[in-house]
């Protein structure tokens, strides 16, 4: 069951304050809305980010692969990447 919201204070650099402002007006919401809809985004990130290095953490555990290797196999990746026209 959840409880009465509660009230927090924040201290915003007043040009970042005022694009909040903007952007709660084009989309019809309330400062607050658009905070809580911000945090919530931003925790679900994070949380997405700790189970995509929780899988390649057992990847790696699984193939026997030290975090040296993982970093050759990405670097290596990544270059072919860059050189790949598609």
């Amino acid at each position: 069951m959840e409880r009465e919201p509660r009230t927090v204070t924040v201290s915003l650099p007043p040009a970042l304050l005022r694009d909040v402002d903007r952007l709660a007006e084009s989309e019809g919401r309330t400062r607050s809305e658009l905070f809580r809809e911000a945090l919530r985004q931003y925790m679900q990130r994070i949380e997405r980010w700790e189970q995509i290095f929780a899988f390649g953490e057992q990847v790696a555990r699984e193939r026997g692969l030290s975090e040296e290797d993982v970093a050759k196999v990405v670097k290596a990746r990544r270059r072919s990447g860059r050189r790949s026209t598609h």
